[in-house]
Formats: C-alpha cells, sequence, structure tokens
C-alpha cells in the first residue's frame, strides 16, 4: 500500500474511532440512567467498534512496513490478520451480551424512558449510519481490508441500534418488559454475524481464496495474437495486494525479446482493466500442435 494510502486510512480510523467512543458514551450512559439492557448492550457493541479501530491503527501500521530480507513479499498479510482479531473481538462481545441478557431474565428491570433518551439514540443511529457510509466508501476507494471489515462491523450496529430504539418506543407504549432482554439476544446475534462475514472474508483472503475470475483472466491474454493458450491460471491476495500466475503458451520461436515483451504487456493489460496493485507471473511453454489436442 502507498504511503499516501496508508496515511488516508489512518485518518479515517482516527475519525471513526473518535465518532465511536462519543457514540457508545451516549449510550452507555443513557443506558445505565434508564436501566435498559439493550442500550447499554448497543454501548458495548460501539466501545468493540471503537476498540476495532484501535486494532486497525497498529495493524496498518505493522503491514506497511517495507520489504525486507525475511519478508520479501512484505507485511500486508498483518492487515488481514487484524481483521480476524477484530472478528475474535466481536464474538467475545457477544458473549458478554449473552450473559448480561439471561441475568435480566432472571431479575428483571423495568427501563425508565424519556422521550429526550429516544431522541439521543436517534442521534447515536444517525452518527452510526454516516461512519459507516463514509468508511465503506472509503475502504473502496484505498483497497483497504481493515476499513472494508470494520465498516461491515459498523453495519451491523445500524441494526443494532435500530432494534433498540423499536424495543424502547414499544415499552414506552406499555409493552412487556422482557422484550428488552430478548433484544439483547438479538443484537448478540447480529453481533455474531458481523464477527462471522468478517472472519469468512479475511479468512478467505489468508487461506488464498480465488479473488479473479479465471476467464476474465484468460479472454485478456488470449487476446493478443501471440498468445496460442493459457492454462493454470490462478489468482490471491486482496484489492491493495493481488498475485496472478499463469502458464502462457506461445509459437516456439518467438525469441526472449519478443516474449518479454509480451508478458509485459499482458502485465499492464491486466492492471489496467482488473486491478493496478496485482503482481503477475507467467511461465511460458511453447505451443506445440499436438501438446493442445492431449490437453
Amino acid at each position: 500500500m502507498a504511503n499516501n494510502n496508508v496515511k488516508q486510512v489512518k485518518f479515517v480510523l482516527f475519525i471513526i474511532l473518535f465518532a465511536n467512543l462519543i457514540v457508545a458514551i451516549i449510550k452507555i450512559t443513557i443506558g445505565s440512567i434508564i436501566k435498559s439492557t439493550s442500550m447499554t448492550a448497543d454501548g458495548f457493541h460501539s466501545i468493540s467498534d471503537g476498540l476495532s479501530n484501535i486494532v486497525g491503527l497498529v495493524g496498518i501500521r505493522l503491514a506497511s512496513k517495507p520489504v525486507d530480507k525475511e519478508h520479501p513479499y512484505g507485511h500486508m498479510k498483518i492487515e488481514i490478520l487484524a481483521g480476524i482479531f477484530i472478528a475474535g473481538m466481536l464474538f467475545a462481545m457477544s458473549g458478554k451480551i449473552i450473559m448480561d441478557a439471561i441475568n435480566k431474565l432472571i431479575n428483571p428491570v423495568i427501563p425508565h424512558i424519556t422521550f429526550e433518551s429516544l431522541i439521543m439514540l436517534f442521534i447515536t443511529l444517525i452518527i452510526n449510519i454516516l461512519v459507516c457510509v463514509y468508511e465503506h466508501k472509503k475502504g473502496k476507494k484505498l483497497k483497504s481490508q481493515i476499513l472494508i471489515s470494520d465498516s461491515l462491523h459498523t453495519r451491523s450496529d445500524i441494526y443494532v441500534s435500530l432494534g433498540v430504539l423499536i424495543t424502547l418506543g414499544c415499552i414506552k407504549l406499555g409493552l412487556s418488559p422482557i422484550i428488552d432482554p430478548i433484544v439483547s439476544f438479538i443484537v448478540a446475534g447480529l453481533i455474531i454475524y458481523a464477527a462471522y462475514r468478517v472472519l469468512r472474508e479475511n479468512g478467505g483472503i489468508l487461506l488464498d481464496r480465488v479473488v479473479v475470475d479465471p476467464d476474465i483472466i484468460k479472454k485478456i491474454v488470449l487476446s493478443y495474437e501471440e498468445v496460442k493458450d493459457v492454462h493454470n491460471i490462478r489468482s490471491r491476495g486482496c484489492e491493495n495486494d493481488m498475485h496472478i500466475d499463469m502458464h502462457i503458451m506461445t509459437e516456439p520461436d518467438l525469441s526472449i525479446e519478443e516474449s518479454h515483451e509480451l508478458i509485459h504487456n499482458i502485465e499492464e493489460k491486466i492492471r489496467t482493466d482488473i486491478n493496478k496493485s496485482t503482481q503477475v507471473i507467467a511461465h511460458l511453454e511453447p505451443y506445440v500442435e499436438e501438446q493442445k489436442n492431449h490437453r
């Protein structure tokens, strides 16, 4: 990742960290005052958002370290590991919320809900929406897996806050207070789902999941008349650290200079059409009609 991108990612994370801490303080304070476990749970979820921002800041700092003798491919996977750590934090937070909700079922407390508390919760919901949209947009633009993962985390917070807002409104209208811990279970479920999505996305990258359809790569490579066939196409990595390798078959009499120029042109075409950060490795093979027929 370019130094300029690293600085921008850090700046985004600092802004979102500040916003998440403000939202968490508001939710936990109001939740404690009105004795609402669902709102308090939502507040702790916002704290986990802030903690994930801190993990992201540490992760992006380490991931941006330059190539060295022991790490010839760089340190980009540290960013992926940070995403997996964020997923672990979410799973742990959901466990705490579930335990608090069980305790509230055993020892129920009727929340004291005020119009002011509902207004404050609505304000935090708007903040969460703005944070999520901003972070996801920046993550896509900067090709940052940390920002994209963290935006998935924040997106769940929107639905959680909306659920809490609706629940408190229902209690205010006279429905049973048991709905409060029930919503806490829903909150925990949404956090678990967010953790699963973060874990699936980052785990797939760590396990070298395919990132580009081989047919798309094949179409680009075969657009050059010197290429007779292409096979063993593989891709791995993420938006800002993508790797593609393949076997390309050309006429046997193609010179080394011509072969070099061909591979260079293919690499540039892939970077233009797919991803400018892509690194391409191509193994050249002589094209023989009999060999083609046996494939």
